[in-house]
């Protein structure tokens, strides 16, 4: 759950085959309150927060490289890393003093925030069918230790409870809360659905690419598990699967499923998934989240030490094959010349060239904004002004006593107000982390560290054009904030006091358009399965590409892992991007 939402499925790329490359026209020849910080004239201050020079730092190594990439969000690092890993000469500039983007971690008076995403699963698994982040990490030899865990708690209109993962436990909650008929339903859906998951599983994110080459990577060298998963099926299961590629809730519409509580709770499975409903939410991804939350054995996974431990594992698997990472590089333009990117300008003046390929970590929104008016294609920034963004967020990061809250706290908790509202209205749907549960490291001795968020849910309209100084915002930032605040003291119950937070941090989405520098604050496009599909990764400008959430297979950690990678696999030969398969053993 996060910026992000969650970090659980993964897009189903197998898609990738059936859709019209928007191929790489030009191949290589051709939070929360305190994110990374920035004072109100643009510079931007150092960790203990004192500010920095607006002049860029000096970063390592001459100002040029094969590659560079903008941004150091998670689908920029793993762009970059794994290009280093083809041993190709990678410098990713950061604006902020911390890497991860939207994913970074802070620290406050010893307490250590997570800025974005807070659940996960996947990443200890290995192979074909694992978290794309998980094989990225697997091909820089990185591992990322976990606490683990089954169950989240509940806070809905009909009452609360605890909500385990798994194949069996989930039908004792409905029997309580629902009855009968809610039971036989997701026992038919459970039915229909799971056979379908190895179809949807079958080909792995870091096999694909964005040219022809993918017929080799991924087409070639897994059709023969794909045609295994449908013969396994049978006629029936093979022609169910035709409806992977389009909305979740033609399955539910096609199963017969009426139960209220089942359909909204597989809207909030889906908007936990990808901030959308299930009428917006490809099958192929639902499928692959109930195929890992709902067999045997599985679980939820929290990284120790906090989700700054994923974005330390990315920079560390670039720094070891000799990629570069410079912060406070701020790019204030793509640079292009005889039609073709060629470089960054930074902050200050300074030109960093680009041999190969600039790839742009940033929104399509906020690159737009990077590249001469007079270089764009008409149509494409009519395509991507006419995108609809997702709302924002609200944030509320606190740090308190552990004294008087109960021992069996748990991690996570959800707190849904009103379903007829629906679970992506503004102000109804809480999302709740306590990661020192589980990394204690987290929080001095005896603490807690908390993050509460509305995500992607937010207005924008309501903060725009407010000064962040005035009584007005402040005012408003208290009025939107009170219902995490009531959601956090349901969820932590009476021996928690507001009052005695050593943190209170309230972020809005003026904090996310100013820190993460996100366009209107925004969360991503808002497309949605079967109305849109995400972009392709190359661009109208030979050598420039994007990665991250605008770009396919969308939004979510899973989702930008393997946009990045995408990118990457995409800048090297068909015969490098087999021998890293062969190599991670997929």
């Amino acid at each position: 759950m996060a910026p992000g939402v969650s970090s659980i499925g993964i897009s189903p790329y197998f898609s990738q085959l059936f859709q019209p490359f928007s191929a790489f026209k030009s191949k290589c020849s051709r939070s929360p309150a305190v994110l990374a910080r920035i004072s109100n004239n643009g510079s931007q201050p150092s960790s203990n927060g004192q500010p920095s020079p607006t002049l860029t730092q000096k970063f390592p190594g001459k100002p040029e490289a094969d590659v560079v990439v903008i941004g150091s969000g998670i689908g920029g690092l793993c762009c970059g890393a794994l290009l280093a890993r083809y041993n190709q000469d990678v410098l990713v500039l950061e604006s902020h003093d911390m890497p991860g983007g939207a994913a970074h971690a802070f620290e406050i008076k010893d307490y250590k925030f997570d800025s974005g995403p807070s659940l996960f699963s996947g990443f200890q698994s290995r192979g074909p069918q694992a978290n794309p982040l998980a094989q990225v990490l697997d091909a820089l030899g990185e591992s990322l230790p976990c606490a683990t865990y089954d169950s989240w708690m509940v806070y809905i209109p009909e009452g609360e409870f605890l909500s385990r993962i798994g194949p069996t436990d989930f039908f004792k909650d409905l029997q309580t809360y629902a009855g009968p008929d809610a039971v036989r339903e997701w026992r038919k859906l459970l039915d229909a659905i799971l056979p379908l998951s190895a179809a949807a599983m079958a080909l792995p994110p870091l096999s694909i690419r964005g040219d022809w080459g993918v017929l080799s990577t991924a087409g070639a060298r897994y059709a023969p598990s794909l045609l295994k998963s449908f013969a396994q099926m049978g006629p029936q299961g093979a022609l169910g699967a035709t409806k992977l590629l389009r909305p979740f809730s033609h399955i539910i519409d096609s199963l017969e499923l009426k139960d209220p509580f089942i359909r909204n709770w597989l809207d909030l499975l889906a908007f936990l998934l990808a901030g959308v409903k299930s009428d917006g939410i490809l099958s192929a991804e639902m499928i692959y989240m109930f195929s890992e939350w709902y067999k045997p054995g599985c679980c939820l996974e929290y990284p120790l030490h906090g989700s700054g431990a994923i974005v330390d594992a990315l920079v560390r698997g670039l720094k070891k094959f000799n990629g570069r990472l410079s912060l406070r590089s701020h790019v204030e333009n793509i640079i292009v010349e005889d039609g073709r990117a060629i470089g960054v300008k930074l902050r200050g003046g300074q030109f960093v060239r680009a041999k190969k390929a600039v790839v742009t970590n940033a929104s399509m929104w906020d690159t737009l904004s990077l590249l001469p008016k007079e270089v764009i294609p008409k149509p494409y920034e009519d395509r991507i002004k006419m995108t609809p963004q997702c709302d924002s967020f609200m944030h509320l990061h606190l740090g308190f006593d552990a004294e008087g809250i109960r021992e069996d706290l748990g991690i996570h908790h959800i707190v849904v107000n009103n379903w007829e509202r629906g679970v992506d209205a503004d102000q109804n749907a809480v999302l709740i982390s306590v990661p020192s549960v589980l990394s204690p490291d987290l929080a001095p001795p005896g603490k807690h560290v908390l993050h509460a968020y509305m995500p992607g849910t937010e207005p924008f309209e309501i903060w725009e054009g407010l000064d962040r100084r005035s009584n007005e915002y402040k005012e408003l930032k208290a009025q939107r904030s009170e219902v995490m605040w009531k959601a956090v003291e349901r969820a932590l119950g009476p021996g928690f006091d507001r009052d005695k937070c050593e943190v209170k941090l309230v972020g809005t989405p003026l904090t996310h358009q100013r820190f993460l520098r996100r366009s209107r604050g925004t969360y991503g496009p808002a497309i949605k399965a079967g109305k849109g599909s995400f972009p392709g990764h190359s661009t109208p400008i030979p050598q420039l590409f994007c990665c991250g959430d605008s770009t396919f297979p969308g939004i979510g950690v899973p989702a930008v892992a393997a946009s990045g990678a995408i990118v990457a696999n995409s800048l090297v030969s068909v015969s490098q991007h087999s021998e890293l398969l062969d190599a991670v053993g997929i």
